[in-house]
């Protein structure tokens, strides 16, 4: 069966080439010119991949991104925009976007990273029945169906957000470098630098804040580290 795409974009040239290119990779594209129809057509179809622009017509590519996170937590959602501030990146990584692509872009580039969402997707690659679910401090945390959980509330994570804590938990009270974690999450220790990958930290922080023994430490200079008694 072919992965889906919702794909957002008003500027009908560019849309048109998008589309035809990665329906040429066998992927089926629904494309959409603007946030309203977006959202409509989420509410309805099933999508395993979102790759939204920011500039939209009647409802803007933030405020799309927020709603489809409030309604699913997992689908993976990708910016693709002209509009390369750092302030936007971390607006949208807060919303819940998983990742970020500035225009203009390669169609290759765009069908790798697609691609790394998909074969890393939870439908396609099963996860060893060891990671199903873990333990951590007073959380269980299951990699499989994206959750954590601590008494009866239950986080629902983001595919990223699990990955990055997968990462973490995995190596507990070991220091990890910066341009390892980005380069086992993301393939690349260039593309989020600075503040963007603490964004993704400081998620984690407030989803663990139920058990104060669980810290994720900044490392100055260095990295990270994950602790729990």
């Amino acid at each position: 069966m072919k992965k889906r795409i919702l794909y957002v974009e008003d500027d009908p040239n560019l849309a048109f080439a998008t589309k035809d290119n990665l329906e040429e990779y066998d992927y089926e594209v629904i494309h959409a010119t603007d946030g309203a129809e977006a959202l409509k057509f989420f509410g309805k179809e099933h999508f395993d991949i979102c790759v939204l622009d920011i500039m939209l017509p009647k409802m803007d590519g933030f405020t799309l991104a927020e709603k489809i996170r409030n309604s699913d937590s997992q689908v993976p959602i990708l910016f693709l925009t002209a509009r390369a501030l750092q302030e936007d990146k971390l607006k949208g990584l807060r919303l819940g976007a998983d990742d970020y692509i500035t225009k203009p872009f390669s169609i290759e580039e765009l069908k790798l990273r697609i691609d790394v969402f998909l074969r890393r997707s939870k439908s396609d690659q099963p996860v060893p029945a060891k990671m199903d679910a873990s333990k951590i401090g007073a959380y269980i945390f299951d990699f499989q169906k994206l959750t954590l959980s601590i008494d009866t509330k239950v986080q629902n994570l983001t595919f990223r957000e699990a990955e990055v804590l997968k990462y973490l938990a995995g190596k507990p009270d070991q220091v990890i470098r910066r341009d390892e974690l980005l380069k086992a999450i993301w393939g690349d220790d260039d593309y989020f630098m600075g503040r963007s990958l603490d964004v993704f930290i400081s998620r984690l922080r407030k989803y663990l804040s139920g058990d104060p023994e669980i810290k994720i430490d900044n490392v100055h200079g260095v990295g990270f580290r994950m602790r729990w008694s």
